[in-house]
Formats: C-alpha cells, structure tokens, sequence
C-alpha cells in the first residue's frame, strides 16, 4: 500500500454514481431480463474507463472502478455465490423507528431502494468468477488509460454479507458466516493478484449493532462483531495486510444515529483485522467528535488511517479549509504519512440510489483533495 512523506494522499470508500444506461443494465441483470448481456459489458467497461479517468482529473490518487457493475455492495454476491434466493425481510434501522417520520421522509425522497435482499436457502460456494473476472479487467483497463497513484477494488465481508442476506439454511450464525467467509476467500485473492488493493466493506461491525443486532445487549453484540473479525481473518489469511483496507461505518443514510455504537467500543474490534488500512465515518454529526478516540487509543505502529472528511450523504461541499483541520487532527496523532485522505462511505451504494448529486459527488472529492493539499502545507516538508 503505498503512502507518502510528501504529501497526504487521497482516496474515498469505493460507490460512485452511475449512469443511467448502467443502472438500467444492472437492474435487468438482477431481475433476469437483460436482453444484451454483452452490450451491458460494453457500456460498463467504458463507464469504468470514464469513471477512474474522472477521479484522476479530480486529482484522486488511489482511485476504483466506482463499483459500476455491482447492483449494491451486498446483495451483488447473489451473482457469484450458489445458496441465495427468494427474497428476505429487511431489517429496520432502530434510529428510524424511533423516529418514523424520518423513515417516511427517505422513502418520500426515494433515497434508497426498496427491493428485498436475497435469503440464503441453501449451500454456499463459488458459483461464478465470471463477473468478477470483467471488474478486474475492467479496472485494469481504466488505469492503463489513466495512470494513478494506486487503484482498490471493494468485496464484501462475510459479516456484512450476513447483515443483508438472512440466513435459512445453516444451523447457526456462526456456521453461515464460515460458509460465506471461506466462498469470498476466492474473490478477495483474486483482486490482490490482480494488483489492485483489497477493500473489505465491514459495516457490520458499526452498523449491525443498530439493525440485525439491535435487541442484543452491546456486550452480545460485541462478542459477535469480534467473531465477525475472527472470520474475516480466516478467509484473508494468504493476503498481507499491506494489501487490505477495511471499511467501518454506521450505515450510508441520512437519519438521526442516535442508536449507533460508539467508536470507542468499535475501535478495539476493528484495529484485530488483518488489513493496514482502516476507514472510517469521522466527518458527520454523529462521528466527527470521534477523532479523540484515536487520540486516546494505542493505535499500532503499522496501522494506517483513512478518516472520512466528507460527508457522503448531503450536498454541502465541504470548504478545503474544514477537510485540512480534520486531516490534521489525525496526522497529529500518527504521523502524515500514515493518513490518507477518505469518505465516510460510498456516494451510490446502490444502482440509481444516493443521496448527493452527481456533479456534487465530484466537487466535494474536489475540495477533499484541495484540503489534503492544504495540510499537507500545514504539515510542512
């Protein structure tokens, strides 16, 4: 993984708005209707090439494939994995319970689809490298037309997996999350011999404690969130952890929070995961106080910070002068050349979904590297 004595580099969590040909494609693939699965091909690999070329212009240094050809950053295992069908009940967020006429507000916006995950009903193995194959090829593409610093690719936990897709065919919570665990173990190989960095996106360990988890007590919780990371481990154990990012957050949707665990809680948990790199929400409301956490904790010597310094899910542009004091409040604590620049979450974690307009998506990636240049400054030579 590469950082930087120069300057703080930039990156942000993976989802990037699609196009409108791109999410009709991947909606007809999810539903079984495509009619031109190769044309669909055609238009996300040029999508891709667009995507990656649109960052680096941005001046984005580790960048990806915007994970364009993913219906969302779940439920598209149901595509690669035997085991899954059906549809299953989504569990509600308890921050949105208790305030319902939030919940009526989102579904008003249509901020957010409303399609049901797939169960698992049966074994799970690897059903289909095929889709992950094209990402790859994809993405290695886009940077052979657009050099960048550094490009990540995204793959689901096993936890997170879990979090969505609920379970009826193993025994327990625990042998389904093995199951899962040891299937991804093939994709999460395959983008790190593929060249690019791996980007595990772990919202169970913040966010399951409000959903799926939410009646469990915060020490059940917590002794799941650690098996969740003790299974993790296990299917990342022939990557080394230079090559991994792990991606935290309390759910990409704008609601109250007020149910969300707290970091320091967190923190211990996700600092046991094999990967260098942690991401992490630290610019909205309910997280941005969370930076002491990390001041007050014995964050180890080899661990990297990616901060999230701007919200993914308003339209405010963040002023670079605001992304520059945040950045180095955590430089502060590590060193420079152990933080990169991030974002809270994704900005399209769902095809045709998100919060944030478009053009706004990239202006505020704008002003994150415009800030990163000021504390870079800040930070001196």
């Amino acid at each position: 993984m590469k950082t930087s004595s120069e300057k703080i580099l930039t990156t942000h969590v993976g989802s990037l708005p699609r196009s409108e040909a791109v999410t009709e494609g991947v909606f007809a693939k999810d539903d079984g209707v495509l009619e031109d699965e190769a044309a669909l091909e055609v238009t996300i690999a040029q999508a891709v090439d667009a995507v990656v070329r649109r960052q680096a212009e941005t001046g984005v240094d580790v960048v990806s494939d915007g994970e364009l050809s993913k219906i969302s950053y779940a439920t598209y295992i149901a595509h690669r994995l035997t085991g899954f069908a059906g549809e299953g009940k989504r569990e509600p967020a308890q921050d949105l319970l208790d305030y319902p006429g939030a919940m009526r507000k989102r579904a008003a916006l249509g901020t957010r689809s409303d399609r049901l995950p797939p169960v698992c009903v049966g074994e799970i193995q690897v059903k289909d490298l095929g889709p992950l194959n094209t990402d790859l090829a994809n993405l290695q593409h886009a940077i052979e037309q657009t050099p960048v610093t550094e490009a990540f690719m995204n793959a689901a936990s096993p936890g997170v997996i879990a979090l969505f897709q609920p379970n009826e065919f193993y025994p327990s919570h625990e042998a389904y999350l093995e199951a899962l665990g040891e299937a991804m173990r093939v994709e999460y190989e395959g983008i790190v011999q593929a060249g690019f960095l791996l980007q595990i996106d772990a919202p169970d360990i913040g966010m399951g404690r409000h959903t799926i988890f939410r009646n469990k007590s915060d020490a059940e919780f917590l002794k799941l969130a650690e098996l969740h990371i003790e299974v993790l481990n296990h299917a990342l154990r022939n990557i080394p952890a230079d090559r991994l990012r792990l991606h935290i957050c309390w759910g990409n949707y704008e609601g109250p929070h007020h149910c969300d665990v707290p970091m320091e809680l967190v923190l211990p948990i996700a600092l046991r995961a094999n990967a260098q790199a942690l991401l992490f929400e630290a610019s909205n409301a309910r997280h941005a106080h969370e930076w002491t956490v990390f001041r007050d904790a014995d964050i180890p010597d080899d661990k990297i910070l990616v901060p999230g310094v701007i919200d993914s899910t308003m339209n405010y542009i963040e002023h670079p002068q605001l992304v520059a004091e945040r950045l180095c409040r955590f430089a502060d604590i590590v060193g420079r050349e152990r933080v990169i620049a991030g974002t809270d979450c994704g900005f399209a974690t769902f095809a045709g979904f998100g919060a944030v307009d478009a053009d706004i998506v990239y202006a505020k990636l704008g002003a994150l590297v415009e800030g990163a240049e000021i504390a870079s400054q800040r930070m001196g030579s």
